[in-house]
């Protein structure tokens, strides 16, 4: 007796749509973005706000009240913030008892940005003045630790006259 063969219908695979390629550095960061660990980054923000011009992007709860993650841009820079969380060891310079990174930022009018910042609350480092590479430039530490240069660009220099203007100081220094 012959037995008749069952067919089964295997399913259909349809071919996966092509993914869209993820960009390693998404829209909107820079391969290198900053990330301040702050006592109080709520008031941080205001300080960026009022001292800088700087934009609020995103801001998400953390415990106890804090905020967990936020994002500012100043310029055409993003700079992440969060409040401290000692239990993943992201401390602030208040809490480190000082900051070992610097932040600089071009800006448009150097002497009015650097004012609003100190007329904001943060403290004078080094009074704004021309620079021999070219930019105008102060230094200021912000209430929260973090230090900060602020300049504006004023001579587009090649390497050369930049070599040779620190020569002049320096030997004008007694170096």
């Amino acid at each position: 007796m012959k037995s008749k063969a069952t067919r089964r219908k295997l399913p259909v695979k349809r071919a996966a749509a092509p993914k869209k390629r993820v960009q390693p550095v998404p829209a909107g960061y820079s391969a290198v973005t900053p990330y301040l660990a702050l006592r109080g980054a709520a008031q941080a923000i205001e300080f960026y706000r009022k001292a800088f011009g700087a934009k609020e992007i995103l801001r998400m709860p953390g415990p106890e009240g804090k905020i967990g993650h936020a994002e500012v841009q100043i310029g055409d820079a993003r700079v992440m913030l969060a409040d401290e969380f000692e239990a993943m060891a992201f401390l602030g310079p208040q809490t480190r008892g000082g900051s070992t990174v610097q932040l600089y930022l071009y800006v448009r009018d150097v002497d009015a940005t650097f004012a609003r910042a100190i007329a904001a609350g943060a403290k004078l480092v080094r009074a704004v003045e021309d620079q021999f590479y070219g930019d105008r430039s102060g230094s200021l530490e912000d209430p929260f630790g973090h230090l900060w240069h602020v300049a504006t660009h004023k001579e587009d220099l090649t390497m050369a006259e930049v070599k040779r203007r620190a020569a002049k100081m320096a030997k004008q220094a007694g170096g």
